[in-house]
């Protein structure tokens, strides 16, 4: 007669556990001396930014965009409870490799193109502390014919790179730590975009010009236009699927 009341119990205790005892990515991460020096180090510094523009650090989620041709790196966040993402701070990529266009197969030192996210961190990574970007995604794994598509593109410190983003290790510190914080404010996909270039109607008609020979690549892009239009239209992240041809739907 015991047994329903005490299996109710059970329950509900496991219910208050689980709500009071939720798992801290932050402090997994913390595990590590680099992250920890990070927390130091720049702890105060991403708070404030935060805090001027109306967010906290255990309320935001993330997005970041990346753009080739100008070397520069955009960190947006919003309240975990809204849509509209708002534009934090911009970094300067440190270095570069390859050229625009997409990448297409390992060793071709291209910085990918597309739309992605973050899926993995790596705190002992050999570039100080790194971000690793989900390239190939379902789109490059169609629009590549090559055997070995490359992989391991990460956001990550120093300023060497062979189709990476390099950002210092000072910077990568910051981004690092908004991160974590997005991540263990929930967001378990935390959506990273890059363009090889800012794609206005006014560059995209000057990049057409000089790869005008290039139709497949040119194609390419007015795809990845329709993203980033948009996206700067309404500051929202973008839904899409992939096409049997290897297209963003929007």
């Amino acid at each position: 007669m015991m047994l329903k009341p005490i299996l109710l119990l059970l329950t509900v205790s496991l219910l208050f556990t689980s709500f009071i005892s939720p798992p801290d990515f932050i402090a997994e991460q913390k595990k590590y001396e680099r992250v920890r020096e990070a927390f130091v180090d720049k702890e105060a510094l991403i708070k404030a930014q935060l805090k001027k523009n109306g967010l906290q650090a255990d309320d935001f989620h993330l997005l970041i965009t990346a753009f080739k041709d100008d070397d520069v790196l955009d960190v947006f966040a919003r309240k975990k409870t809204e849509k509209v993402y708002q534009q934090l701070i911009t970094y300067k990529v440190c270095a570069r490799s390859g050229q625009l266009g997409p990448k297409r197969k390992s060793g071709d030192l291209q910085v990918p193109e597309g739309f992605y996210q973050i899926n993995r961190f790596n705190p002992t990574s050999n570039f100080y502390l790194s971000l690793g970007i989900n390239y190939p995604n379902a789109s490059d794994q169609i629009k590549s014919t090559a055997p070995d598509k490359g992989g391991d593109i990460f956001i990550h410190g120093s300023c060497v790179t062979i189709g990476c983003l390099p950002m210092t290790d000072e910077k990568i510190k910051e981004i690092y730590l908004y991160a974590i914080h997005a991540r263990n404010n929930g967001q378990q996909k935390i959506p990273v975009y890059i363009f090889p270039f800012r794609m206005t109607d006014q560059n995209m008609k000057k990049y057409s010009n000089q790869y005008a020979d290039e139709k497949a690549l040119l194609q390419f892009w007015k795809n990845l236009k329709v993203g980033y239009d948009r996206f700067e239209k309404d500051h929202k992240e973008l839904t899409f699927s992939i096409s049997e041809f290897g297209e963003y739907q929007f």
